[in-house]
């Protein structure tokens, strides 16, 4: 393969062009048809066509060692004939289907409707214009020329409208575009390892091409589909595809199909890739999931539903298709419960949505009466055929009066709010090392009352080395001499860590002067392969002697086994099997041990407790790692049976102990001291021995001597949750988990049920929100579990990555208290905005409402309105949401489930702004033409020019809200509401823009707006009592909320409420909200939520809740206190002072159990 030069190759290239794959000797649909086979009919299929793997990759021009000569022109040539390795992704809506999507909102609906029968009506004049008779309720007749401007209202409410829609429309537009954006970029982090040229390199998934030789390792998630060639003990999940949910053996005469988007399970090898992006069985799914455009939806939806799984798990496969679409199905599979704070909202909205409807339907009922017993009966008028169209027209004007008052009852403004408000953190939290894949993940993290973190990577900084070491009998508290160890010693210890080892693991030269040397690989056996350097040995050549082909059988590390192990073939014949694992594992099945001189002594269970206690507990409170290195000879006749492990895991010989350190990463304890502060509570999770880790804990700040607080293994943790038929009991779990802090040697299952204990424990008044860090494939399930989870960026697995909410592009721990602090930032500026939006309904429903009951006309129309709204909504909402985080935010508590969303303080101010801007606006309209020597603006006739009166009002109402403005930016009761205001120069903006078009629309916007211009001294009256306000709030700030016990909080969650199963449905588009409440009787109010819906839909990422657990969950009886009291004084609780003077000194129950304790 390698003697065809490049010229020569290309020449032969542009020959063969015409015949489509004839340059190779398969083509693209022979291939494709081949991996559509499984197990035994694709090993026959080979045979018959092509001989066999080796010969496959011939003909694809590639070898099983060196991979591709990786040259551009190839590349290039392979990605023409082969394809890419992406899914094109779905075309994202356009901007007019969101602008269809934006129209479907109710309250627009029904304002256009009215629009336009007002624009009807003003063309239509009845015969016999003589219809002055016809209505002088409302006063003197109209001019001719104002008759023509009739037009006008309608027309002005069909254009903000339109407004509204269009700024809508474009929220969800640049949402969609930003989340495209993070899809791709979670995609190119995507790489992959391939033998190119003899060197192991690593590229992006999507550089993948035909004939690339793979290497695969436990917790990949396979990027294209390919051939077995060489590898050990390899078992893959191939639940996604199949759904079948047994682990996969593949060999090279059984079952050598690797597929796309199933995950390695255990153990390694190669693949050459023959298959890639839409050719691959993945791709091939996707294709019909997304073939056929638009009479495909519908049916697209429903296979979505069942192929959630599948299409999930084939993420990687380079497709944005994988971001919009799948994420929410991906939300649905695992995120139960709606967030936290979209609970909070969706209840919020819906009694202020309730109050809006029967506040309109009453202004409607009212004007209607009033003016119908005014006409008819005060001034006994009879009902003229000839003037139906003018009462029409009174009535249409009473309905656009009403709808008026609903429109700006509905907050619609929330979902945009919560929207820019975790897009703009998402923006952010990029640069803080969060890459969140679920928008609703970040705001859930401002709740999270607990951390479960890993250990290792997380805080601690995944560098390993070694620094104690027990060999040939003597424990070496540093690195020992070289010559003082035995020579065979040395070299079964050399051989044993170069050739027991992944061989992709390797020490490389540092990259810049000075710097440490890098660790590439399992960070573990860099550790080791750093201690065979540091004896001035090399494991290069053992490797190069022994290379991985030619090993005879590998038992891989998996989370059961906690240990691995290679048998090779020495010259004589005869087997000799390499075994490394933790320490207590891998002891126990020794039987020998090399002494001083190099020769294997008799290791009996005595001297094991002997060395436990001298050797490897000693370590263990050093914080250190200890692994213990074996090995075991094999006669050649008869040959061991190899599968059966139990036997041939057995009788080894010891080589020696080593201690491994891995350092605290120093900005740890900060970091944990920052949660405990803010209220979170750190709990460490790890596969560690139990001394390590609580040394580990305590160097981290995770405990503190002296408190009471429990350090678990595994085994015990078990043993105490569950009950005698050996069931997990949630009143068990309650008694344990609160004082739990360390969680050692534990299981991927011990971790899923301890977060799951937490979040379903009834055992606090609140409901913990879980957060779980993770990096191995085997956290998955926790993570998924978790409300919020977190992957490792740089040590994570593609599956710990899937499986996650939020990736850590550092693996730092500190950087999930910058997640804390976003979060708790989104849920502060929904809170401000509310605070800010409900003083303007409150203020606007009563004033339109009282208004239209006394004078018969709302004082603020309904142009008017729709522009407040604009304001108030679309950008106050973009003003308040986009307030950077500080670190005052941290000195708190979390706010919990139950924590309402309105809280007293605000409801303070909300009531006592509302007070103090009706006073002002009750006293203009009644009072108004006197003070400011105009006309008055009440009772106005139909089409009456706009007065200088009603204008006055609208502006000084547009004032105080800008001020207002000012003062919703803190709502914790504080006094200084400008601090920090221009940290924040989108507010600054916004004001100042509001102010501007304000101006132009008094003085400018005539008959649309229903304004007239007004002169200096009236807009300084306007100004100055809108900066009342400010000094209002003052006097706000300074009465005791505790006084005021009356305020009913708001938007509470508690904790037994469900939400009612339909509501859940949202996904599922076929079954319309509104056909269910229709027979409640409520279908107007539930159509004017659907705005909230659809906009928090569009927020896919950020909905994630689909089925409430709730339901499922077990009330567990409170535990009483003597209960708690007798487990207080159980003997495995170490007080901490004891462990830490002298480490021998636990009593003896604990001791016992940590030296019985092995695997969990």
């Amino acid at each position: 393969m390698g003697d065809m030069t490049n010229s020569d190759f290309y020449s032969k290239n542009q020959r063969n062009e015409s015949s489509h794959g004839g340059e190779f000797g398969c083509t693209m649909e022979e291939l494709r048809s081949l991996m559509e086979l499984r197990g035994t009919e694709a090993v026959v299929k080979i045979k018959e066509t092509y001989g066999d793997t080796e010969a496959i990759c011939r003909r694809l021009k590639t070898s099983p060692v060196e991979g591709l000569p990786g040259t551009a022109p190839d590349l290039e040539k392979r990605k023409q004939i082969f394809g890419q390795n992406f899914i094109p992704p779905k075309k994202p809506k356009t901007f007019l289907q969101l602008v269809w999507e934006a129209l479907q909102d109710v309250t627009l609906i029904i304002l256009e409707i009215a629009a336009i029968i007002s624009l009807g009506l003003s063309f239509y004049h009845p015969p016999g214009e003589n219809n002055e008779g016809c209505a002088t309720a409302q006063g003197g007749a109209e001019d001719e020329g104002e008759a023509e401007a009739g037009w006008i209202e309608g027309a002005a409410i069909l254009l903000s409208v339109i407004c509204v829609v269009l700024v809508t429309a474009f929220n969800d537009w640049s949402k969609e575009k930003q989340f495209r954006g993070l899809q791709s970029r979670i995609e190119q982090e995507q790489k992959f390892t391939v033998v190119r040229a003899g060197q192991v390199v690593q590229i992006p998934v999507a550089e993948i091409v035909v004939g690339d030789i793979a290497q695969v390792k436990y917790g990949d998630l396979l990027p294209a589909d390919g051939l077995f060639i060489q590898g050990n003990d390899l078992k893959i999940d191939e639940s996604s595809l199949t759904g079948e949910s047994d682990q996969v053996r593949k060999s090279v005469d059984k079952d050598p199909m690797l597929l796309s988007g199933t995950h390695v399970m255990e153990g390694s090898g190669r693949m050459v890739v023959t298959a890639v992006g839409v050719n691959s069985q993945t791709g091939i799914i996707f294709t019909l999931l997304g073939a056929g455009g638009e009479e495909e939806e519908k049916k697209d939806k429903k296979a979505k539903q069942q192929d959630g799984a599948a299409a999930m798990e084939m993420q990687p496969l380079k497709s944005a298709e994988g971001g919009d679409a799948d994420d929410k199905k991906k939300a649905n599979m695992h995120k139960k419960e709606k967030s936290v704070l979209q609970g909070k909202l969706t209840k919020l909205a819906v009694q202020i949505g309730k109050a809006g409807l029967v506040m309109s339907a009453i202004t409607v009922i009212i004007l209607v009466l009033y003016f119908t017993v005014d006409t008819f009966v005060v001034n006994k008028k009879p009902w003229l055929p000839e003037c139906t169209p003018v009462y029409v027209q009174y009535f249409v004007k009473f309905f656009i009066i009403g709808v008026t008052v609903l429109v700006v009852a509905v907050p619609e403004g929330l979902p945009l709010a919560v929207t820019i408000s975790l897009a703009y953190s998402v923006k952010k939290m990029m640069k803080d090392n969060n890459l969140v894949r679920h928008l609703d993940a970040c705001e859930t993290m401002g709740n999270a009352t607990a951390i479960c973190s890993d250990k290792t990577g997380t805080l601690t900084t995944n560098r390993m080395t070694v620094v104690q070491a027990y060999v040939g009998d003597v424990h070496y508290k540093e690195i020992p001499d070289p010559s003082s160890i035995n020579a065979k010693t040395m070299e079964l210890l050399v051989n044993a860590i170069a050739i027991n080892s992944a061989y992709t693991t390797k020490i490389l030269p540092p990259e810049k002067e000075g710097a440490l040397p890098r660790q590439v690989g399992n960070k573990t056996e860099c550790g080791l392969l750093g201690f065979v350097l540091d004896l001035k040995q090399d494991y290069e050549p053992v490797r190069t002697q022994m290379p991985e082909e030619k090993l005879y059988k590998v038992y891989t590390f998996n989370s059961v086994r906690k240990s691995m192990s290679t048998v090779i073939k020495l010259p004589d014949e005869s087997f000799r099997m390499y075994s490394k694992g933790a320490s207590e594992i891998v002891l126990k099945k020794c039987c020998k041990i090399l002494s001083g001189a190099g020769e294997p002594r008799v290791f009996r269970p005595r001297d094991r407790d002997e060395m436990v206690k001298k050797v490897i507990e000693p370590m263990a409170c050093d914080g250190l790692r200890t692994i213990c290195v074996a090995y075991r000879d094999f006669p050649s006749s008869p040959e061991p049976d190899w599968d059966n492990e139990n036997d041939i895991l057995n009788d080894l010989t010891c080589i020696c102990v080593v201690g491994i350190e891995d350092p605290v990463r120093p900005e740890v304890p900060e970091a944990i001291r920052k949660c405990q502060r803010a209220g979170i509570t750190v709990r460490m999770v790890t596969g560690d021995n139990i001394n390590t880790a609580r040394a580990i804990a305590i160097k981290c700040g995770i405990i503190h001597p002296g408190e009471d607080f429990l350090c678990l293994e595994g085994k015990e943790f078990n043993r105490r949750i569950r009950n005698e038929k050996g069931e997990i009991e949630q009143e068990r779990i309650d008694k344990i988990w609160p004082k739990l802090r360390v969680l050692a040697r534990s299981s991927p299952t011990d971790k899923h049920t301890l977060v799951k204990g937490i979040i379903d424990s009834t055992h606090t008044e609140q409901r913990q929100v879980v957060a779980v860090t993770g990096d191995g494939t085997n956290d998955g399930p926790a993570l998924k579990k978790a409300d919020v989870g977190f992957a490792m960026g740089i040590a994570g697995t593609d599956v710990a990555k899937e499986a996650s909410d939020i990736i850590l592009t550092d693996d730092n721990f500190s950087s999930i208290v910058k997640a804390v602090m976003w979060g708790r930032n989104v849920y502060d500026s929904i809170s401000k905005f509310l605070q800010f939006q409900l003083t303007v309904n409150v203020v606007a429903v009563i004033v339109a409402f009282t208004g239209a009951c006394i004078t018969q006309d709302s004082p603020l129309k309904a142009v008017q309105m729709l522009w407040v709204n604009l304001i108030m909504d679309t950008f106050a909402s973009l003003a308040l949401a986009t307030e950077p985080p500080t670190e005052t935010l941290l000195l708190r508590k979390p706010y919990g489930r139950n924590k309402p969303l309105i809280s007293r303080t605000m409801m303070k101010n909300i009531l006592g702004h509302a007070v103090y801007q009706l006073t002002l606006i009750f006293t203009l309209l009644f009072v108004g033409e006197k003070m400011f020597q105009i006309d008055s603006g009440r009772n106005a006739p139909l089409h009456s020019p706009p007065s200088e009166h009603y204008t006055i009002i609208f502006n000084t109402f547009v004032m105080m809200q800008l001020f207002n403005e000012i003062n919703a930016r803190k709502i914790h009761g504080e006094r200084n509401v400008f601090d920090g205001i221009f940290r924040n120069p989108i507010f600054c903006t916004i004001v100042l823009g509001t102010f501007a078009i304000q101006i132009v629309i008094v003085q400018f916007g005539g008959k649309p707006f229903s304004c007239s211009p007004l002169q200096l001294d009236q807009w300084m009256w306007c100004i100055f009592i809108g900066l009342g306000e400010l000094v209002w709030g003052q006097v706000i700030a300074t009465i005791p909320t505790s006084r005021l016990k009356f305020l009913k909080e708001a938007g509470r969650l508690t904790q037994k409420e469900e939400i009612p199963e339909e509501e859940l449905n949202e996904d599922v588009e076929e079954i319309d909200h509104a056909e269910r409440e229709l027979r409640r009787g409520q279908i107007l109010w539930f159509r004017g939520l659907n705005r909230i819906q659809t906009q928090i839909e569009v927020v896919n990422t950020f909905k994630s809740g689909a089925s409430f657990q709730g339901a499922l969950r077990r009330q567990s009886s409170v535990t009483s206190q003597s209960q708690d009291v007798a487990n207080l004084s159980s003997p495995s609780r170490v007080s901490l002072s004891n462990a830490l003077s002298s480490p021998t000194s636990l009593p003896p129950a604990a001791a016992g159990h940590s030296r019985r304790e092995g695997v969990p």
